[in-house]
């Protein structure tokens, strides 16, 4: 699959190969992903989802996303940042949501960093990182999971005390809040708003 070109869902329209294969990925695909996120509590849910993936398949995560959500406080930074040791316990058994307390820990002690920052602050320093657009790719094997910008980014939020980034993770968030579109060439959702 990592040479393919996009492909013609069963509704006709071309899409990325990877957003064919269950209907939430039709969904994300179709209506979120490598589109523009703004907004600290929105872009702190996407680094938290970006977080619990890690390891795992984006499906598992798309599944449990509300469950998320409802866990998480819906990922308001504040409400988050209030969680104490009793809520980490709580998390941990928690079927909704993915049970990993490192991952747990690090969305507790993130959202605590957070919110001692200005308002705006978060989103600044994301999208500060967004690279200029570069050739679209063809072919999901023209696609990195790596830059130098997410490289920079993961070194950029792990400076200011954020928890459970890496470059691969990085590059997934820029892809998901829309600092890089890679929407395949032919991808009938490439350049849509």
């Amino acid at each position: 699959m990592s040479g393919a070109p996009a492909v013609a869902g069963t509704d006709g329209i071309l899409r990325c190969p990877w957003a064919l294969s269950a209907q939430e990925y039709v969904a994300y695909h179709d209506t979120e992903w490598g589109r523009p996120v703004h907004g600290d509590d929105a872009l702190y849910e996407r680094l938290c989802l970006e977080a619990f993936q890690s390891g795992l398949s984006w499906i598992t995560i798309l599944r449990r996303r509300e469950g998320f959500r409802k866990a998480f406080a819906d990922f308001r930074i504040a409400e988050v940042a209030r969680f104490d040791g009793s809520d980490a316990e709580r998390l941990m058994l928690d079927p909704g949501i993915i049970r990993n307390r490192m991952k747990i820990e690090a969305t507790l002690a993130n959202a605590k960093v957070l919110a001692q920052w200005a308002p705006g602050e978060l989103e600044t320093l994301i999208w500060s990182h967004a690279p200029e657009p570069g050739k679209v790719p063809e072919t999901l094997a023209d696609v990195p999971a790596v830059t130098a910008q997410s490289t920079a980014l993961a070194k950029a939020l792990k400076k200011a005390g954020i928890r459970f980034v890496g470059p691969t993770t990085a590059y997934a968030l820029m892809q998901a809040c829309g600092l890089v579109n890679d929407h395949l060439a032919a991808c009938g959702f490439r350049h849509r708003a």
